[in-house]
Parts: C-alpha cells; structure tokens; sequence
C-alpha cells in the first residue's frame, strides 16, 4: 500500500499511511503575530485526520486556534508536559474532546493500522517568549506501510541516524520564517546531511517559503522562496540517491518506499 504524502504550508502536512491519516503540526492562519502567511489558507479537508501530532510548543507548531479546526475526538500526540504548559491547549481539547496523549522520546503511540513512535530533537522546546517550563522538542516516526520521519524543528545532532532509526521518507525543515537561522534549526545545507545520515528513499523539505515577517518578502525575495531549490542542489551532491519531492502548497506525492539504507 503506497503512501501519500501532501504538504498545507510551514510544517503542516498530512501523510496518508495504510488508511490512517496523520497531520503534523497544523497552523491554519493568515497572520501569527509580525508573520504573514503567502498564499492561500490551506482548505478545510486539511484538518481532517485520524492522528494530530504536535512536535514542540512554539507557537507556529502549537497553535490552539488551527487546533481547534480538528474534529470533535480527534487524537492529539504531544511531547510530555505540554497540557500542563500551554493553557491553550487545554481549553481547546476541552471545547473540542480532543483526546491528548502525552509521550517522551522513545515511546509509542498507536493509531489503527499505524503505530508513531517519538524520537528527539535538538531544538528549545519552551513556550516562548515567556514559558519557563521546558518541554523537550520531539520529532515522529511513523510506522505503517512504510515509515515515514516528521522532524519537526530540530538542529543537526550526532546520534539523529540512531534515534530515527530506519526511514523511507524524510519530512525535513530547510527554512524557517526569517533569514536568519539559529542553533537549532535545519538549514537547506544541513538538512541535506540530515538526509545523507538518514538514507531514506525520499525526502520531502518543509518549513520554509509559508510565513515571512510583514514587509520582508518585498526586499529579499529570494530568502523566502530559495531554501527548497537549494536543498535540492544539495542533496544532488552529498545524498543524490535520495528522490527529493518539492511541493508547492497543497501539493501531494506519493514517495517511493521500499528501500533506505537502514529499513528491514
């Protein structure tokens, strides 16, 4: 059974796994705070899903008001602490019976015919600018038909290839919504190494190109729009056997599975 795979903007996506359908940090707005959305909003058939995972507490990831597009029930994985965290949270899976299921790194979640399992991120998990509570940032395997890592935010660590384990389709941020990346964040480059590590079958490349400071997008284009072309560029030299699958907005693909260096 193949996999499907569509990218809504930033690091919202939906993988469609073994009839199960996963969506990743689900950010539904025009404006977040000085940030603009380019582009049209994603349409409502992109809140739809069996499976929410939330990755870390920033509020372009966590974000109560896409939250509360969900269906009423509807399953939502968050990294340990969050509920206590984040008060929005809580008052939105109250409004809508969300059914929060916390996990650390390491454990699992199942969802019918899918199990996501929780993997680390090298990234500042807190609810910033004022949480003071720190949450660990998570990234996700899903295990269907094939599996599938959602890294969420997270900066280039050592041990990203054993943690992940075996994967067969990469979904790795190569921008963010500034020019400026720090510590902690995958850049195009670095992304491209993540890939290498990794040796899934395909990769996708999200978090870029979606939102961009009000006004910035008019004086230095090329930030906001160049991070997936030159992860292209850089996957061609140091991962040119991974299938890279640029989408636009709304976009699907379904990625080839089957292979990967470390899938058994």
């Amino acid at each position: 059974m193949s996999v499907r795979v569509t990218w809504w903007g930033h690091a919202t996506v939906t993988v469609e796994d073994s009839g199960v359908r996963v969506l990743t940090d689900p950010l539904f707005v025009r404006r977040l705070a000085h940030l603009r959305r380019r582009g049209a909003l994603p349409p409502p058939e992109a809140a739809r899903a069996d499976l929410v995972l939330v990755s870390h507490l920033h509020a372009d990831h966590l974000h109560p008001a896409s939250l509360a597009h969900l269906a009423p029930g509807t399953r939502l994985v968050v990294p340990l602490g969050a509920t206590a965290a984040v008060p929005g949270l809580r008052r939105v899976a109250a409004a809508r019976a969300l059914r929060i299921t916390e996990l650390r790194a390491g454990e699992e979640c199942p969802a019918g015919a899918v199990t996501v399992r929780a993997v680390p991120a090298a990234h500042d998990g807190r609810r910033l600018p004022c949480g003071r509570r720190r949450v660990p940032a998570l990234g996700y395997v899903v295990h269907g038909a094939a599996r599938t890592y959602f890294a969420g935010d997270t900066g280039l660590f050592e041990e990203m290839a054993d943690e992940v384990g075996p994967c067969e389709v990469a979904l790795l941020p190569v921008g963010g919504w500034g020019p400026f990346l720090g510590h902690g964040h995958l850049d195009a480059r670095r992304a491209a190494q993540a890939a290498a590590r990794l040796a899934p079958c395909s990769a996708v490349p999200v978090h870029y190109g979606t939102y961009w400071p009000i006004g910035m997008d008019a004086v230095r284009p090329h930030e906001f729009h160049a991070p997936g072309q030159e992860f292209e560029r850089q996957m061609a030299t140091v991962a040119p056997g991974v299938r890279v699958h640029r989408l636009g907005h709304g976009e699907s693909v379904r990625p080839k599975v089957g292979c990967g260096r470390r899938a058994g």
